[in-house]
């Protein structure tokens, strides 16, 4: 089975805890498996709340965007939850925010 390929807006779920991402950006020549806790996340519609439990303190952060090892894969944090996000076995860091220009 091959996994689908992502789009930006799409919306993923971990089975583990309840973190729940939105797709901000992906490359169109390749499909990465984005994961939570080592799980493999999901559609979103297709995981309840009650199913998605969790307990422990937050490692995924609530309106934080995660990039992969080559900023190429960006999602935003909709839910929290205590799973570390990974992209393709490798873990996803927050993006740092952009500086802005002096306005002096």
């Amino acid at each position: 089975m091959t996994a689908a390929p992502l789009r930006p807006g799409d919306q993923l779920a971990s089975t583990v805890c309840g973190t729940r991402v939105v797709v901000i950006r992906v490359p169109a020549d390749r499909i990465p498996v984005l994961a939570c806790g080592a799980s493999p996340m999901v559609a979103a519609t297709t995981v309840t709340a009650a199913s998605a439990v969790g307990g422990g303190a937050a490692v995924t952060l609530l309106g934080k965007r995660y990039v992969d090892a080559t900023d190429s894969v960006e999602v935003l944090c909709t839910a929290p939850g205590s799973g570390a996000l990974s992209c393709d076995g490798e873990p996803m860091t927050i993006k740092a925010a952009k500086a802005l220009p002096a306005s002096d």
